[in-house]
């Protein structure tokens, strides 16, 4: 009998982080199979009617249909079994049929899912592949001696690429192209793989076609990229060129460096989910090639050397190219502030000499404020010591004994010190006020 403990309660994503790592199992095949696989391209509103389409799917057979929020799909449909997984970009289904038909590329898995669902399904294919896992016996396969005319017919004539996979369990051949069906192939020829192995083999090499594809999705984008990236590269060498003479406008460099900045941010953030992308995804890429565990064929390319000398070049390509956009805009962002320094030391200087000038100026308007201030002190005590003098003329003409030209004459220094102190005081309660 289970005990249950008293312990806090449970993270609302325990379960199903815990149970992450049983998502998207492989099936247990049974021997000998045929599997047919498809890749799409989907848009937000396409992953919703794809939702639906599959939930029609089950209806159809009678099986129960995925959850709601369930990224990930498998049932047994009566003639065949159906596997779905949603990802960020695309989806994916594989189909499986246990037997093995004389020609089994020309009466692949696909023909036993219905057609007229087929034709509906959403997106874009990305990737198409038919896959079968046979016994030696079945195309007359010697092991000991490998001869590759038997597998030739299978795959038109082309140069084949395959390996012996899982510890000698199986041997994996492929063309890599796409044929006249609009699929491509894999032949497993069945060692001694037991029904997890079958499962978890077609898996990684499906992934592994649909991850390289993936992968590639960005190397388009680098080849068209390049001119731009050339023609930004020399435009900032022109202005940073320019930079160095003395006889520059630094405003209309300034204006070209922000224009430039302006498109080279554009670029990286237009791209740089594709570019991270496919980093990303060639890292699974090889993380699934070295699952395979590959063994030499003598006489043949494995599936990783394959990959890796058409994978490497365009992946290098693609974060080159990156790796450049992003040491562009450091330099375009190096330039800009190396000139708005000059630019604010210029602006400095201007107005460092415009400061100047204006005290200069409030210096000599002082000047004159005091001078002018000086003379309206005599002018004052000129007209108060005239008044003086009329005073004494009047008080003169009513008979007292005084002398007009005597009392005007000693009024002006008295005058004269007043009107001082009264300045003085004025000038100082403006000073207070101020502070």
């Amino acid at each position: 009998m289970n005990t249950l403990f008293p312990i806090p309660k449970n993270h609302p994503q325990r379960f199903v982080l815990h149970n992450e790592v049983h998502a998207r199992a492989p099936f247990n095949l049974n021997l000998p199979v045929r599997a047919s696989h498809l890749a799409l391209l989907l848009s937000n509103d396409e992953k919703l009617q794809e939702r639906q389409h599959l939930i029609s799917l089950c209806e159809r057979f009678g099986v129960t249909p995925p959850e709601k929020d369930a990224d990930h799909f498998s049932a047994n449909l009566t003639s065949f079994q159906i596997r779905w997984e949603q990802h960020g970009e695309f989806s994916t289904y594989s189909f499986y049929v246990h037997d093995t038909p004389e020609d089994p590329f020309a009466d692949s898995a696909l023909k036993k899912v219905p057609v007229d669902w087929l034709a509906q399904l959403t997106g874009q294919v990305i990737v198409a592949t038919h896959a079968i896992v046979a016994s030696p016996a079945d195309i007359n396969y010697q092991e000991e001696d490998v001869d590759l005319a038997s597998l030739s017919r299978y795959f038109a004539g082309n140069p084949i690429i395959g390996s012996k996979v899982t510890g000698g369990a199986a041997s994996v051949f492929t063309d890599f192209r796409i044929h006249v069906d609009g699929f491509s192939r894999f032949f497993i020829i069945n060692h001694a793989l037991r029904t997890e192995q079958a499962g978890r083999l077609l898996q990684r090499l499906f992934e592994i076609e649909v991850y390289r594809v993936m992968a590639l999705m960005a190397f388009p984008v680098a080849r068209k990229l390049n001119p731009a990236l050339n023609k930004s590269d020399r435009q900032l060498y022109t202005i940073t060129n320019a930079m160095t003479r003395p006889d520059h406008n630094d405003a209309e460099l300034l204006d070209e460096l922000t224009t430039l900045a302006a498109e080279v941010e554009n670029h990286i953030s237009s791209n740089h989910f594709r570019f991270a992308a496919a980093s990303a995804y060639y890292q699974l890429v090889e993380q699934r090639v070295t699952d395979l565990r590959e063994v030499r064929i003598q006489g043949i390319q494995t599936i990783g050397e394959f990959i890796k000398r058409r994978l490497e070049p365009a992946i290098n390509t693609c974060e080159s190219l990156s790796y450049r956009f992003t040491l562009l805009s450091e330099r375009v962002s190096n330039a800009s502030q190396l000139l708005r320094t000059r630019v604010d030391i210029i602006i400095e200087r201007q107005n460092q000499s415009l400061l100047t000038s204006m005290a200069l100026r409030a210096k000599m308007q002082l000047r004159m404020q005091q001078m002018v201030e000086g003379i309206s002190m005599v002018a004052i005590t000129y007209y108060a010591a005239s008044l003086a003098g009329k005073v004494a003329e009047t008080l003169h003409a009513l008979g007292w004994k005084i002398k007009p030209e005597l009392v005007e004459g000693l009024s002006i220094p008295f005058i004269l010190i007043i009107i001082v102190i009264s300045s003085k005081r004025i000038h100082k309660i403006i000073a207070n006020t101020t502070e």
